[in-house]
């Protein structure tokens, strides 16, 4: 490959990284033509790109970046494809979804992961990711633990019936 080619690559491959705000180091070697096509497919319906990267070159991507990138350098063995995405848990869900019929043991696997500005590096942290909430997910549990007094206090005012009896007594009884 031209010194050129390369250059350009790197760039492409900065500005993939700046545009997404996580993404996961993969491992899809011994996938058939079948299977790594249902991979994609699968990545292109959760708006996950998939990106087959050179180590060294994605490697010099992380170095040119702000941030330390460091602790993931000793993932960049054997064949390595990236997933870039814009929430954090989904390719973890791809991932355990893919290899479900496996046991976890199965191709793609997990090297390792920058999501939330942490780096979760080899296999066994694919739980954990997945259990990671995505921001809309934390939002929307908030916004239910908020609402749940005022719930709670119309359903007692409604049940009681409508007369001030029928409330002082559900009132009393709470």
């Amino acid at each position: 490959m031209k010194k050129e080619d390369k250059s350009i690559i790197i760039e492409q491959l900065s500005e993939t990284v700046k545009q997404y705000g996580h993404f996961y180091l993969t491992d899809i070697e011994s996938l058939n033509a079948g299977k790594t096509s249902a991979l994609r497919k699968a990545c292109f319906k959760k708006d996950i790109k998939l990106v087959v990267v050179k180590n060294t070159l994605f490697k010099k991507v992380l170095e040119s970046m702000d941030v330390d990138y460091s602790s993931l350098y000793e993932s960049f063995t054997g064949n390595t494809a990236v997933m870039f995405t814009d929430v954090g848990n989904a390719p973890a869900r791809l991932i355990k979804e893919f290899t479900k019929g496996t046991k976890g043991e199965g191709k793609p696997w997990l090297k390792a992961a920058y999501v939330q500005e942490c780096f979760y590096v080899g296999a066994e942290n694919l739980e954990a990711l997945v259990n990671l909430k995505s921001k809309e997910e934390l939002v929307g549990d908030i916004i239910a633990m908020l609402q749940s007094p005022a719930r709670n206090v119309i359903s007692a005012l409604s049940s009681g019936g409508r007369t001030i009896h029928g409330i002082l007594k559900t009132l009393e009884e709470r």
